[in-house]
């Protein structure tokens, strides 16, 4: 590809960008618009090197645009309230569970002036943020002890880096999953010095599998001691020289095996575990509170049974089923926690005083029982269809009142899914609003809304966009049908309705 780099010599200068008009409503130090400037600048000359720019005129424009972005990034928000009308309900890209009322009056509260995140009240010397929510998440979960990270990858790392650093890690071929972001499990429990023992088959693994691995591990581990042989590859050379140190079990949580296939039962693996005096660690993913199966749902294991069937650690997200903040909860054994908390690791992935507070309302809900009353995600999940229809009907006359009478808007059977890896193939019954604007096809009307304020990511089908209600209600304030309205009015007011 040839590059004309003489397109440089158009690039305006510095100073000139500096005094363009996109920069009177905002309010900026000198230092700041030049090094935007020199931002926009670096973007052009990135874009002539690479051939995207071949000529004059589209330079300049390359500059308009990434100039306009630059200081609309400055005015802000960034982070902006989305509508998700996408009939997911805990939307990893779009933040996962809402937080409820309650918590983010919490996290006002607590953290909008100075608050006792690491201050013991009764002693005034420092305390630890672990001990805020310890009671509560025991209370809960039934369970001995439990710390709080940062997030639910966090808390398997932190668990295998605690336990199992440079010893092996026994998991069945089945469970080495893949999650959001391309992370993978094998990848995290080496990034935590564990070091993988894989057992069983993709479709099916047995208690003997393990108890096999470890009578194995155990075998080989004698006959390096006795001969001193070396091993022909250093991990294996490692893992035959260390005791082993975790029965790991990865809850998958976000895709289905059907067929020929077999799972250990949680207690199985617990007894076979402390036969050979190793922990059991389950790594739950969805952190399920309550039996789902009340909501037409496919049955779960909760965390509380998790740990009644014998396992020593239990690991799971705080924003996915259990509808609060994005945390890594980590509940079990107190000889086990303690040396978990004890770890370097640890400190690297604490949560701060939000996360906390939301966490703290959001534990405080379940322990109510009033999950289903106040926390937005298991409200929507717990709308029923009729008066999920009846919000929808008033939710569509507001809309009709807004845009054209053109304008098709209707009601449609719909389904929603739980998302965030949790619940795979499992729907929930929905109603979805329709909207048909004429002359835009409806990819084109479902970016207009995307790229509107405030933003709705809506389904494009057939000729129509979808806005799913059980999504749309969850989180929602009360003025939603406004939001909602704003945003089409100013498509409505839009020049053209082409693609």
């Amino acid at each position: 590809m040839q590059v004309d780099r003489s397109l440089l010599r158009h690039l305006p200068a510095i100073d000139h960008l500096k005094q363009r008009a996109c920069w009177q409503p905002v309010a900026t130090s000198d230092a700041t618009r030049t090094a935007m400037c020199r931002d926009v600048i670096a973007q052009a000359r990135a874009a002539v090197d690479s051939g995207q720019i071949t000529d004059a005129a589209s330079l300049l424009a390359h500059v308009d645009t990434a100039l306009a972005r630059a200081v609309a990034q400055l005015r802000g928000p960034i982070l902006r309230r989305v509508l998700n009308g996408l009939g997911v309900l805990v939307h990893t890209n779009a933040g996962r569970a809402p937080l409820s009322d309650a918590a983010l009056a919490r996290v006002v509260e607590t953290t909008g002036a100075y608050c006792n995140l690491e201050l013991s009240l009764e002693t005034g010397l420092r305390g630890s943020r672990q001990d805020l929510l310890r009671d509560p998440m025991r209370w809960l979960f039934d369970a001995e002890d439990a710390l709080v990270v940062n997030n639910g990858a966090a808390a398997i790392m932190l668990v295998l880096h605690a336990l199992s650093a440079g010893r092996p890690t026994f998991v069945s071929r089945g469970e080495l999953v893949e999650i959001g972001g391309s992370f993978r499990v094998p990848d995290v429990m080496s990034a935590a010095g564990a070091i993988l023992v894989e057992v069983g088959t993709t479709n099916r693994t047995w208690p003997r599998d393990y108890g096999t691995a470890l009578d194995a591990h155990v075998a080989a581990q004698t006959h390096a001691a006795q001969t001193h042989a070396a091993q022909p590859h250093a991990a294996l050379a490692q893992a035959a020289s260390t005791p082993a140190a975790v029965v790991l079990q990865v809850h998958r949580s976000n895709f289905r095996v059907e067929g020929f296939v077999h799972t250990p039962t949680v207690a199985e693996l617990a007894a076979l575990a402390h036969e050979r005096g190793v922990p059991l660690v389950v790594d739950l993913g969805s952190g399920v509170v309550d039996d789902l199966t009340r909501w037409g749902l496919q049955p779960e294991p909760t965390v509380r049974e998790t740990l009644a069937a014998g396992a020593d650690v239990v690991t799971f997200s705080g924003d996915k089923l259990l509808g609060g903040p994005q945390a890594g909860l980590i509940v079990g054994k107190r000889r086990w926690l303690r040396q978990i908390g004890a770890n370097a690791m640890a400190r690297a992935v604490r949560v701060d005083g939000m996360v906390l507070a939301a966490l703290e309302a959001t534990l405080r809900s379940h322990l109510r029982g009033r999950a289903t009353a106040e926390l937005p995600l298991w409200q929507a999940m717990d709308l029923d269809q009729a008066a999920l229809l009846q919000l929808g009907e008033g939710l569509a006359d507001r809309v009709r009142l807004t845009v054209g009478a053109d304008w098709d808007v209707a009601l449609a059977p719909s389904e929603a899914t739980v998302g965030g890896g949790a619940q795979p193939g499992a729907v929930l019954p929905s109603w979805a609003l329709t909207l048909r604007q004429p002359g835009r096809s409806a990819a084109a009307l479902a970016t207009a809304l995307r790229l509107g304020e405030p933003a709705v990511l809506a389904r494009p089908r057939d000729l129509d966009v979808w806005l799913d209600l059980r999504s749309l209600f969850a989180g929602a304030r009360a003025d939603l049908p406004a939001q909602l309205c704003a945003a089409l009015a100013l498509i409505e007011g839009g020049a053209g309705h082409g693609d």
